[in-house]
């Protein structure tokens, strides 16, 4: 599916390359970088995701930037413990499903494009809010469009069950994905602590 969202970038830039390859020859290496870097940021590799149902997954690649108690202020309306993950423009952008669960409802909120770790990004950019129901309680998961980023991808919709570590979506060029976890959580990262998508595990649920 990533590829699929590479497409129109990729065409733009062979067009580019072939025009500056007819009239700036001497230049055309620079829409050719543009199209390597294009593939390297669309990239979507496979991820060994832990079989074990207590275990929460990393939901994208990137460096954990806060970990706290935070009030999730769209579904759930209380404090939650939030592990908040910065992607940088040379992570994967796929975002993974941290639990297994089935995706209640959705929430797009237009808004600013802030760089993605400046402090209110997550209440004023552009956002777009995932309610998982799990049989262990709710999650959400909100991906944040950044300063580069100005376009959140969708690829599930409501009623739909994912997998853990399921990708859902991805968001184009630098940004930022939440994760807001039930109180009874224990969370497992750190800030500055760098995860990978889907093998990661950034918290446990507790044992009944």
């Amino acid at each position: 599916m990533a590829f699929r969202e590479a497409r129109p970038f990729l065409i733009a830039a062979f067009v580019v390359t072939v025009v500056f390859f007819l009239l700036l020859p001497w230049m055309s290496f620079l829409p050719i970088l543009a199209f390597i870097y294009i593939l390297y940021f669309f990239r979507d590799p496979e991820r060994e995701i832990s079989p074990n149902p207590l275990d929460i997954v990393a939901p994208a690649d990137g460096v954990v930037i806060s970990v706290g108690e935070f009030e999730e202020n769209v579904f759930t309306k209380q404090k939650m413990k939030r592990v908040a993950i910065f992607l940088s423009v040379f992570d994967v952008h796929v975002n993974r499903a941290p639990v297994a669960g089935t995706i209640k409802q959705t929430v797009h909120k237009p808004g600013e494009f802030l760089d993605a770790r400046h402090p209110e990004i997550d209440v004023r950019n552009e956002s777009l809010d995932w309610w998982l129901e799990t049989t262990r309680g709710t999650v959400v998961v909100r991906q944040i469009a950044g300063l580069i980023a100005r376009r959140i991808v969708a690829w599930s919709k409501e009623g739909e069950s994912l997998a853990k570590g399921q990708r859902f979506g991805m968001i184009r060029f630098g940004s930022r994905t939440d994760v807001y976890l039930p109180e009874e959580c224990e969370v497992l990262v750190e800030k500055g602590q760098r995860v990978a998508g889907g093998s990661s595990l950034i918290a446990r649920w507790p044992e009944k």
